[in-house]
């Protein structure tokens, strides 16, 4: 019998654990009150994406012998997607724990990200409210995912659980297949490669596959992003795309001769294949009409 087998015939086998992930979006973009703030449909929109992969991840991972309690630590108090590495640590595992440096770093961190969202943007925003709302999108970043993702990780080392920081230092990053690969949110990486690109490379090539990883990740954002700004439709799927084919052209003998697989020439195309079509991803609507009025509720914008 699979690992992930259901009793019974009732589900077709690549279906399972699919349905919430289906399902909850649904839910939310035919429930939500249509005169609620956008922020809010955005963090429900978001939320509901997240449960859904997250028991994807759980219910097609085979951990018959990890305890409760780490199951549900996996569910509820661990953001990675990463559930075989992190419920099948075997007891006697011995870790290496966060140093006090690494939890002072991923305070810093945390700090840094409020400091930019309460200190920086109210400055920049009484004379420019759309750059205060660029300013509040990365101290959001920098709070949640360098700062509290990274506390949670260094808590869950510390009693011996391998859950590894979700940001594996970005800006060392040698090309940008390497930025998405193994250092940019992880849990992402781990979502689609497991579930999208495995699947995919057994049909098509590895090229196609690549590109599919890269559109699914825009639709995705394009829900999350677009969809509560009301506008901007087709930004975040173009900034993905130009991402998967900006990893081919660093794997073409072209890229190679030129030395975009290393060294500095490959730290600086990726630096600005993502930096010159960010305005994509994250377009103008959706900073006026998401961001900047979340930060206002935050008390962030007066």
């Amino acid at each position: 019998m699979p690992k992930c087998s259901i009793r019974g015939n009732l589900v077709p086998r690549w279906a399972h654990g699919w349905v919430p992930i289906v399902v909850l979006p649904m839910m939310v973009m035919t429930l939500f009150p249509s005169n609620w703030p956008r922020w809010c449909l955005m963090w429900t929109l978001a939320f509901a994406i997240y449960v859904g992969c997250k028991w994807l991840t759980w219910r097609r991972t085979f951990a018959p012998r990890s305890p409760v309690w780490k199951h549900i630590g996996y569910l509820l108090a661990w953001p990675g997607m990463d559930a075989a590495t992190f419920l099948n640590t075997p007891s006697n595992t011995v870790l290496n724990t966060c140093s006090y440096f690494e939890w002072l770093f991923a305070l810093a961190k945390l700090a840094s990200g409020i400091l930019l969202i309460w200190g920086l943007a109210p400055m920049v925003a009484q004379h420019y409210v759309y750059l205060a709302g660029w300013i509040g999108m990365v101290g959001i970043v920098m709070t949640l995912h360098f700062g509290l993702f990274h506390l949670l990780s260094c808590w869950w080392r510390s009693i011996q659980v391998d859950a590894q920081p979700l940001m594996n230092w970005p800006l060392k990053s040698r090309n940008i297949s390497e930025f998405w690969g193994c250092r940019w949110n992880t849990a992402f990486r781990d979502l689609t490669h497991r579930f999208i690109f495995k699947p995919l490379a057994t049909y098509v090539n590895t090229k196609l596959a690549i590109l599919g990883c890269f559109l699914v990740s825009g639709l995705i954002h394009e829900l999350v992003i677009s969809v509560p700004a009301r506008g901007g439709y087709g930004g975040p799927t173009l900034f993905f795309l130009l991402q998967g084919g900006a990893i081919l052209f660093t794997r073409s003998s072209i890229a190679r001769k030129i030395g975009l697989r290393s060294g500095w020439l490959g730290w600086t195309f990726a630096l600005f294949s993502l930096l010159l079509p960010l305005f994509f991803l994250f377009h103008p609507p959706f900073v006026i009409e998401v961001i900047v009025p979340l930060m206002k509720v935050a008390g962030a914008i007066r």
